[in-house]
Parts: C-alpha cells; structure tokens; sequence
C-alpha cells in the first residue's frame, strides 16, 4: 500500500482490507510511522512514541474487532495504557509509566486498534487551545500559524493530516468539538456516562468530561461507539439505552427534524464572527434543503449563567488532580511547574467551599432540565461550533494567573460548547464551511439526552448531500 492510499481510507476502510487479508497490521502500523515522521516535525502533533510497541502488537494476535490494525493514537489526557506515561500536558507530571490500562483504552485495544503514541493537549486540558509549556504548540494542517484547538488539539491535528485515521479525545468543555471544527474532522461528544471513565474514576468534575474520538468519517465515529460505548461495574450512573448496533442506526434513514439554530452568542453579547455566521446559515440552508423545518431559536441559557459554576467545578476539579499529584510525587506547585491560568485556576478551587460547590452543580443540573424543556419543541440546536476561525498561536494568555480576564477571551471564542458538558447532551460537530483562507470552521448539533443516534443518522445525511472527506490540508 501507498503512503497516498493509506491516506484515502478510512479507519472501517482499512480494518476491512486487513479482513481480506489485502494488508497486514504492521504494514499499516509502518505507513503510520512514517507519516508521523515525516509531519510531526511541522505539526508537534505526537509528544510520544512507543513505534517498537506497536509493531509488535500488530504482528501478535490482535482481537478480531472492528478495528482490527488500525493505527491509532491516545491522547495525552485519561489515555492510560500501562507501561506509557500520562502526563497531562504539565511539568508537574512526571514521565512515569502508567502501572495500569483505563477502561476506555482496554476497549480500544479489544476492538483491534494499534496505539503508537500519544497526543499533544494544553495543561490538564483546561484551555481551548493546545500550547502547553511542556510540549509546545501544536500546529493546524490547515494553516500552521493556527491554532488546532484544544484539549484534544493533537488528535485533531494528527487525523487532519493523515497521520492515523482516527484519534482517541475527550471532552469537557468542547475539547472534542473545538479541535474538530478547527481541523475540519467530526467530532462527537457523547451523552453524559455513554463510555466509561473507570477503573480509576467513576466520574470527573461531576459529569462534565466525556470520552470519545475524532475522525475524519461518521461511520468511524459511530462504529467506535460499538466498540466503546456501555457501562463498567462500578459506574455511578450509566447513559440511556443504547441502540444494538451504532453503525447500523447511524445509516437509517434520518426522520425530518425540527431544527432551532442560533447564530447570536447565547443570551447576546458582542456578535459572532462573521465566517461563524457564514457557517451556521450555510448548515441551516442545508438542513432546510434536506426537508428539515429550521428555524432561529435557542434553549433559555446564557453564557453568563453558565460562567460561575462553570469554573467553581472545573477549579475545583483541577486543584484536586494537582494536590494528588503533588500528594503522589512530593512536590509543590507553582510556576516552575505549573502555568499561570492553571495556577490561577487552582487558587480558586482550593477558595472554592463544600457548600460553594454543590450550588454551582446544583446550578449546572438547574440548567440542564430549562434546556431539556426546550428540547420537548425541537430535536436538533444548531449553532456554530466556535465564535470565530482558528486563531493564531500565542493569542491567548495562558500564563497569568488572572482567571476571569483569561477564561473570559477563551468563553467569547467557544461561547456554545460548554453548555452540552454542563447539561450531559450529545452534541457533533460536523464540518460543513472552510473560510475564504481555507481554514475549517464547524458546525455543531446538539440532541436531547441519549439520541446520539439521531445526531448520526443527521451528519451521514449532511456527509453525503456535501462529502467533506477528500477535502485535505496540502501537506
């Protein structure tokens, strides 16, 4: 196989040509390789490497999954595999192999999938841009002075250009979607508690992060839903029933929908972007033209509402993860090795009371039964993914301590994503507008709790009226 065919299939397209036993898993694995040798130097997408590991894996006796040899790569986030390091994008984690596998990650690797290395994130995941002092920035395909997005920016980054054709993500506060719509992929977050966080955790920040993948095909996307998706013994909650097969329910027929799409920032403030506008009417006239009744309208839910709680539990969240780590390795945190917004951040959740926090959950889940009223009236949210394109690198400050000054340019540029990991709604970007600059800009749909499947069955309609996939960055 050639480097070119290796970039036209999709993770599906080569699991079936290992079925016929066209192509071996370690050939696959080796054009993996190369690809990132030959990208990562441009792109600073993969912070690790494990290439030996792989070939091995891939010449042994993999499980006869769905994704059986499809390279793939763990984010540097909840992506644990024993033996490889986490290290959460921060000097503050130390290069230590991992001594377990996480639960999402076994299911990876029992669907077939060959993990070679690890992604780029910011620190701890907590910004919308991928540039963390450990690792560097990561750079967009599409425009290298761009940012990919964030947590998940070198996944995105890594499925954008080819490296592999699928990227493990997570999400809590639009870390898959962002890095989506910022390198043109799809990017799914599931219904709150739909794949699993165990062994270690039986939820984070109170329900807010999701685990999934980004891609550059829906069926990939849903297939690996069939792979992942269900509850662990031992979870506190699970998701709604689930379908039997998700990639047989993503190619159904979609139903006529009754869509509301916003392209004003929730509850107004400054206007969006002009391309975000673009990319939103663009999508409704698309839907429209597909028999769907659209309409302008939004869920009662503002950004400023949402702000408050917001960060008393991701503060709160993150001071807990930095005290264990301090707790686990003796150190102190501080600026040799923490960044100023996560400093800024932990000095307010260590602030943050018992009291303080149960009001701010209480506030999310408040907001998240308004929105599910809305939803009695419309099966789909449209809206643009981000308030504006990709920006440049270094465009946002990271490295004060100064939170609400910091949080809040990040907030005006992802003004929508947040408000689905608050409400545990499913929610997909779907890359349908490219600016005149070329680069991509998202658009993302929203569906009531537990009807992933619908949100499916919509982007394999909107995926065959406007194919997107052989649209490539030129690299």
């Amino acid at each position: 196989m050639s480097p070119a065919e290796y970039e036209r299939l999709d993770a599906l397209g080569m699991a079936e040509l290992v079925a016929k036993g066209e192509v071996a898993p370690v050939e696959l694995v080796d054009l993996a390789i190369a690809q990132i040798e030959r990208l990562n130097p441009q792109l600073n997408a993969v912070v690790f490497s494990d290439y030996d590991g792989a070939r091995d894996r891939a010449r042994g006796n993999l499980p006869n999954g769905p994704f059986k040899g499809v390279p793939f790569l763990l984010k540097d986030i909840l992506g644990d595999l024993e033996g490889w390091p986490t290290r959460n994008g921060s000097r503050l984690c130390l290069p230590l192999p991992m001594p377990f596998t996480s639960t999402l990650v076994e299911r990876f690797l029992a669907g077939g999938l060959v993990p070679i290395g690890k992604t780029n994130v910011p620190e701890f995941g907590l910004v919308g841009t991928t540039e963390s002092k450990l690792y560097g920035p990561a750079k967009n395909p599409w425009g290298a002075e761009h940012s990919t997005g964030g947590s998940s920016g070198g996944s995105g980054a890594a499925v954008a250009s080819g490296m592999v054709p699928v990227a493990h993500a997570n999400d809590g506060g639009g870390s898959i979607r962002i890095p989506a719509s910022c390198n043109g992929l799809i990017g799914l977050k599931p219904t709150r508690a739909r794949n699993p966080l165990g062994p270690m955790l039986g939820d984070v920040m109170g329900g807010i992060v999701a685990e999934h993948v980004v891609s550059r095909s829906v069926r990939d996307t849903a297939a690996m839903l069939d792979v992942t998706a269900g509850p662990a013994p031992g979870d506190p909650y699970s998701a709604p029933a689930a379908p039997a097969n998700w990639l047989a329910a993503s190619q159904q027929p979609c139903p006529r929908l009754r869509i509301g799409f916003a392209r004003t920032r929730p509850g107004g403030g400054s206007p969006l972007d002009p391309q975000a506008v673009a990319a939103v009417e663009h999508a409704a006239r698309l839907c429209e033209d597909l028999g769907h009744h659209v309409e302008e309208a939004s869920p009662p839910v503002t950004s400023e509402a949402l702000f408050e709680p917001f960060i008393a539990i991701w503060a709160s969240g993150a001071a807990m993860q930095i005290d264990g780590i301090c707790q686990m390795t003796g150190q102190n945190p501080g600026p040799d090795n923490l960044e100023g917004l996560t400093r800024g951040l932990y000095e307010i959740g260590k602030a943050t009371s018992a009291p303080q926090l149960w009001g701010a959950i209480f506030q999310l889940q408040q907001m998240a039964r308004s929105v599910a009223a809305w939803h009695a009236n419309f099966d789909i949210w449209l809206t643009p993914t981000l308030g504006a394109p990709p920006p440049r690198n270094g465009t946002f400050v990271l490295d004060s301590e100064d939170v609400e000054t910091g949080f809040g340019a990040m907030t005006d540029y992802v003004p929508f994503t947040a408000i689905q990991n608050a409400t545990g709604q499913p929610a997909i970007n779907v890359p349908l507008w490219w600016t005149p600059e070329g680069l991509p800009m998202g658009t993302q749909f929203v569906g009531r709790v537990g009807e992933e499947a619908l949100l499916l069955q919509l982007a394999t309609q909107l995926e065959t009226a406007q194919p997107w996939f052989d649209r490539r960055p030129a690299l």
